[in-house]
């Protein structure tokens, strides 16, 4: 194997198969002549002509309503500077990628090559009649303030630079909602600055509109304060000339209530902070490195309220809280521009959403029990689910009280249901989960330690702070493996079961375990020099907290060490194989895929429990449908009849599961379907995210054609049942398939955790 570094890696990920991030999907059908002749020649006539004689058409009959172009010259690049747009264009095209899987906005991206803001402009203002909005991006100051400008007035469409107001919306919320806590009047603070460039006076202009007196803001750029002796001011640092003598940091900050860093790291000392007056807030937003670390800043004032730009503190200002859902309600409205009401809307619906209860899923996904507003608190977290359905409501309302909205809302709940639908499409099912296991890392044993993809996956769970990795195998042979395809995680525990001394002491749990069962004390010396019953026994004994197998043994090799070592869930008798499968409408969870054969009823419904089970402890609530080739006792087969039983059960003695069936798949899938023909079903109104087969062949045949005809991408099988986060991979499973299933099981230990403490 060649060496990769870290680098490497990365362009790797941009480079291999489809290079680059982002492609183009047709969205109508286009797989006879008939559709061809329609979408081109000679049918798409009909839609032209229409929108010749009425231009509003197009967003009727193109996907201009949901096209945002991404547009840069690359001249004030991720902070590396004046790039190139070619250099520029990998983060293009990330930025596209946020937009579609936080508000299903569709993206072009279009790097100019244009450092002259004249041509620059020019050439996106040729530009509208393909998009429904612009959003600008990395263009160097002061560029960017007369670009913007300059096209917000003369172009049709909504247009936003989101260096400039993407920080200020997020930093306006938190300022309003930390000084909520401290109790003090906007209009009475005194605000400093450190930074001058594009988004920090932004960020000090839309402080201003949220109430903050213009004297009582002073801002500093790399020579000092701007005050009224300084001459080498830009026409947009002009705007914050103040009458002081002062000129340095350390002289400004004393008695000031608020600090907002766009500078460098470093820059603000403790000494500083402890100068400020009562109750001081502090937004370091300088990434990496803050102007003062979260650590100094709260050691410095136990009363201090901090914010960074690190997902790694409380507090983070990311601007994708912002930018997604504020495009989103600009499009859904049609509006001309995105002007300062629909920014303040932003603000202010970001600022509230903050003081509603924090949803179950937010609180998992974050390891809290009782996230709540408060001074840890002050802005919601990046995944939060609801801000697509709060802020792009507030900033189409923002619109239309402007006058600038074409295509007004008529039904606000309507368009709620819409937004929440849109969701669907990643539902952050796997970022969630990233997110939750990194904040209690677990110890995972990976027992195929010798397999460079293994390992490979092992170096990003460590890099990526999702777990602690163990590694099984023979230590000479995983060391140099590490060493020759240049991973660097050298200090990973490896145990050889061969030489461990904890090996007699874990065959005799498995002797008491299987000693009535045809084992002896001798098989169990033999059979716990296996990786995967020693690993097991690791999970047992208390000395790793879950165990990922199967990436290179078959998956009956590796289920029975799992089965006789950890055993099945007290009152549970059958364990089950359940895939999850992340598709556009969100994630699926299938089951049972690779265990029982033919389950019977009482086997079903402990399926479809423990089932239910599991995924709650992902992060996620069932909705199940019981899957059949009939639909609510249309056959009277053994397997309709096995369903129709099994649902009978389960309504009975399970009634906050929300459950129904027998039916076949497609009513499951297709809601309208559904609807038309079963209205009376439950699952009308709870589109089924579960779905348990009545035998191992229809399970098993259908997750291997979704995933073969790439119409999903498939994790697992996850063991439902078991006693233990012990989870078997598929044979040949790719490195990012083995990372997610290690973040699930990683999941899956803290949940099991939490559960037992509360008992």
């Amino acid at each position: 194997m060649p060496k990769k570094s870290k680098r490497q890696d990365i362009l790797d990920y941009h480079s291999e198969g489809r290079p680059g991030k982002i492609e183009v999907i047709p969205s109508k059908p286009s797989n006879s002549q008939r559709d061809l002749s329609i979408a081109y020649s000679p049918g798409v006539a009909e839609p032209c002509m229409a929108i010749k004689d009425q231009p509003e058409k197009v967003y009727s009959y193109t996907a201009k309503g949901n096209l945002v172009g991404v547009i840069s010259n690359g001249t004030a690049v991720l902070g590396l500077g004046n790039i190139g747009p070619e250099a520029s264009k990998p983060v293009m095209e990330g930025k596209g990628v946020l937009f579609k899987i936080f508000a299903d906005i569709d993206v072009f991206d279009l790097e100019l090559d244009a450092a002259d803001p004249e041509k620059f402009i020019n050439a996106v203002k040729a530009l509208e009649p393909t998009f429904g909005g612009i959003n600008l991006e990395d263009i160097k100051a002061p560029d960017c303030f007369y670009i913007e400008q300059r096209l917000k007035d003369e172009m049709g469409i909504p247009v936003m630079h989101d260096d400039q107001h993407g920080t200020a919306i997020i930093t306006g919320a938190a300022l309003l909602n930390a000084l909520d806590i401290v109790k003090k009047d906007i209009k009475k603070i005194k605000v400093v600055f450190n930074g001058a460039g594009a988004s920090a006076i932004s960020c000090a202009r839309i402080f201003i509109s949220c109430g903050v007196t213009p004297e009582n803001l002073v801002m500093l750029d790399s020579k000092g304060v701007i005050n009224h002796k300084r001459k080498d001011l830009s026409e947009e640092k002009k705007d914050f000339i103040r009458e002081t003598e002062l000129e340095q940091l350390e002289e400004v900050i004393k008695e000031a209530d608020v600090f907002v860093g766009l500078s460098k790291g470093g820059i603000l000392n403790q000494a500083m902070v402890r100068s400020m007056a009562q109750d001081p807030i502090v937004f370091a937003l300088a990434n990496p490195e803050p102007e003062i670390s979260y650590k100094e800043a709260i050691a410095a004032r136990d009363d201090i309220i901090m914010a960074t730009g690190r997902s790694d503190n409380p507090n983070q200002v990311n601007n994708v809280l912002g930018f997604p859902f504020i495009f989103r309600g600009a499009l859904d409205v049609r509006a001309r521009k995105i002007n300062e009401n629909m920014k303040l809307a932003a603000v202010k619906a970001i600022a509230s959403l903050a003081k509603e209860p924090v949803p179950e899923i937010v609180n998992l996904a974050y390891n809290k029990t009782n996230l709540s507003f408060g001074k840890d608190y002050i802005i919601p977290k990046p995944f939060d689910p609801r801000l697509i359905y709060t802020v792009a409501p507030a900033v189409a309302k923002a619109a239309m009280e402007s006058g600038i909205a074409r295509k007004p809302i008529e039904s606000w709940d309507k368009y709620k249901d819409e937004l929440i639908k849109r969701l669907g499409r990643d539902d952050k099912f796997i970022r969630l989960a990233q997110e939750k296991a990194r904040l209690n890392p677990q110890r995972i044993i990976l027992a195929e330690g010798d397999n460079y993809k293994v390992l490979k996956a092992a170096q990003i769970i460590v890099e990526d702070g999702l777990a602690q990795p163990i590694l099984l195998g023979n230590k000479e042979k995983i060391q140099q493996l590490i060493e020759e395809n240049n991973l660097g995680i050298e200090n990973l525990p490896i145990i050889d079961p061969y030489t461990d001394k904890r090996l007699q002491r874990y065959a005799g749990i498995l002797y008491e375990k299987r000693k009535r069962k045809g084992i002896t004390y001798y098989d169990a010396i033999k059979k716990m020099k296996d990786r995967n019953y020693f690993g097991t026994a690791m999970v047992e004994a208390g000395d790793a907290d879950g165990f990922v197998s199967g990436s290179t043994r078959k998956y009956t090799e590796v289920i029975k060490p799992v089965f006789e070592m950890t055993g099945t869930q007290a009152g549970t008798k059958k364990i089950a194989g359940m895939y999850i499968l992340l598709t556009k409408r969100g994630p699926m969870f299938f089951t049972d895929t690779t265990i029982n054969e033919n389950p019977t009823v009482e086997e079903i419904v402990e399926i479809t429990v423990q089932t239910a089970t599991t995924i709650r402890r992902i992060n996620m609530k069932p909705k199940i449908a019981m899957l059949s080739y009939s639909n609510f006792g249309s056959n009277t087969n053994a397997d309709s009849k096995k369903m129709q039983e099994a649902v009978a059960i389960l309504r009975r003695d399970y009634p906050d599961l929300i459950v129904d069936g027998e039916m076949q798949a497609n009513f499951a899938l297709n809601n309208d379907l559904l609807k038309e023909n079963f209205p009376f079903s439950e699952l009308v109104t709870n589109q089924p995210n579960t779905f348990i087969f009545p035998n191992l062949a229809a399970g098993n045949i259908v997750y291997k054609m979704l995933q073969s005809f790439g119409s999903a991408e498939a994790l697992g099988p996850l063991l439902v049942g078991v006693n233990r986060p012990a989870h078997v991979l598929q044979m040949g499973s790719s490195v990012r398939e083995i990372v997610n299933m290690v973040t699930l099981a990683a999941v899956d230990a803290q949940t099991r955790k939490q559960q037992s403490s509360l008992k």
